[in-house]
């Protein structure tokens, strides 16, 4: 981060970064145990995750209210702008990642009083812990003001299109193969396009962590897994 005549500019800027990690540390460990209340159905875990919601809704207003301060009154350039504004996008990617480990921790709630299939609850883990990891490795990019690590962040987006592709299918097959199992599927289904929703605002911050640097995201075309189940999740 660029230094300035002002100290108290650079405090400032300092500070947002500061709310910035604070939030991604929260909204990481909502992902956590969102997975652990699915993996052990523990509804206590997953009313914790529905509770703890709101903190990270109270940083991402904390971080609006910053930006625009030092929009007004420091009349920010060049790169200091596109610090600023980039705060905002990466601060409303990880309040979707926060709600999106709070949705599954709601769908975990009613699961544990249906009986899903434990081999799908373990696919369901696998795309977390994907997803968990590169939301880990692109908060320690943002920090570091890493290019390099976001951008292997960002092309691992590949690799978890492609287990969601395999685990929607997985579910679908179980569906047919066994009615009784619908229910519990159908909500298992649901969390992992949650899932796969999340680690898309983790490519997403990976590209604003490029462009917090450099001016720009990253040149190629985002690598992406098979796009057959996103004809039917396009909005009506």
């Amino acid at each position: 981060m660029p230094q300035h005549t002002l100290k108290r500019f650079d405090e400032e800027l300092e500070r947002l970064s500061a709310t910035i990690s604070e939030m991604g540390g929260l909204a990481e460990n909502q992902v956590a145990l969102s997975l652990v209340a699915l993996r052990e159905r523990d509804s206590a875990i997953a009313e914790k995750v529905i509770a703890d919601d709101p903190k990270v809704d109270a940083l991402d207003v904390a971080v609006q209210d910053q930006t625009v301060r030092l929009l007004a009154l420091r009349q920010p350039m060049a790169v200091d702008l596109r610090v600023i504004l980039s705060s905002i996008k990466i601060a409303a990617a990880l309040e979707r990642i926060a709600d999106y480990a709070k949705n599954t921790a709601k769908r975990t709630l009613v699961l544990n009083s249906a009986s899903a299939p434990p081999a799908a609850v373990v696919g369901i883990e696998r795309l977390g812990k994907l997803v968990r990891g590169a939301l880990k490795d692109v908060l320690d990019a943002f920090a570091h003001n890493d290019v390099e690590k976001a951008r292997d962040v960002w092309q691992r987006d590949e690799e978890i299109d492609q287990v969601y592709t395999g685990l929607f299918r997985e579910l679908l097959t179980y569906m047919m193969e066994d009615p009784r199992t619908i229910t519990a599927c159908t909500h298992l289904m649901f969390m992992a396009k949650n899932i796969e929703r999340a680690g898309d605002h983790v490519t997403n911050i990976a590209e604003l962590v490029a462009f917090r640097s450099t001016g720009r995201g990253f040149d190629e075309s985002r690598p992406k897994g098979s796009a057959d189940l996103y004809l039917a999740d396009k909005p009506s």
